[in-house]
């Protein structure tokens, strides 16, 4: 009987700090990962730059700025998100040809800007996130939904393109959440107000949350 490979089982994951080499792609704090089933890793598969990966970095000095991939903490990656980087990859939409000829790969080339993954957000299976977009604290982007525009901070978005559903919480509680500014915690205060993170009560948050500041 074989051995099953545990490398590509739903439980086994990559915390992002600890593998990502890539100079463009900056990761906040400890606690970021995706998921390794169905994958090849998190540089490999699903950050996918025209320029910007280690083999195009290797290969030629690229013509234009190179786009920023910005995660913060506590994001959770699914099995085969993809995160899409470098602008429109050389196809102008608005030229008679969408070839990509080499000749013309500079006055080609559209940059989108940097990509950013908010503090807690959560990419669905088959996610996709194309270039230049803000997935804001706390979103969730659904199983198989392409992102092509900014995402608002707890807001849940599906489909293709992906457009929102609802959001995870009462505008008003979202607002109390932003202004807690959960990113901005040290490891020793997400820590101790882990059990009120990991439940629904906004008055106890704060409260603790300003009894700990009141303590430090």
């Amino acid at each position: 009987m074989s051995t099953p490979d545990a490398g590509h089982h739903w439980s086994q994951m990559q915390y992002l700090h600890e593998v990502v080499t890539n100079p463009h792609i900056r990761v906040r704090g400890t606690h970021s990962y995706c998921s390794k089933a169905y994958n090849g890793g998190f540089e490999e598969s699903v950050v996918r730059y025209l320029y910007g990966d280690a083999f195009s970095r290797a290969s030629w000095e690229p013509a234009w700025p190179i786009d920023e991939l910005h995660i913060g903490d506590y994001v959770c990656i699914a099995a085969e998100v993809v995160i899409l980087m470098g602008g429109n990859h050389t196809h102008r939409t608005d030229w008679f040809s969408l070839y990509p000829f080499a000749e013309n790969a500079v006055d080609a080339y559209r940059g989108k800007g940097d990509t950013v993954i908010g503090h807690g957000a959560w990419l669905g299976m088959r996610s996709m996130i194309m270039p230049g977009v803000t997935i804001g604290e706390g979103a969730v982007v659904a199983a198989q939904g392409v992102v092509t525009r900014d995402v608002p901070p707890y807001t849940i978005v599906a489909g293709s393109p992906a457009t929102p559903v609802r959001t995870r919480f009462a505008p008003e509680i979202i607002e109390r959440l932003l202004a807690l500014d959960l990113p901005s915690w040290p490891e020793t205060k997400a820590e101790e107000l882990r059990p009120l993170l990991c439940a629904s009560d906004i008055d106890a948050l704060e409260r603790a949350a300003h009894a700990w500041e009141a303590e430090v």
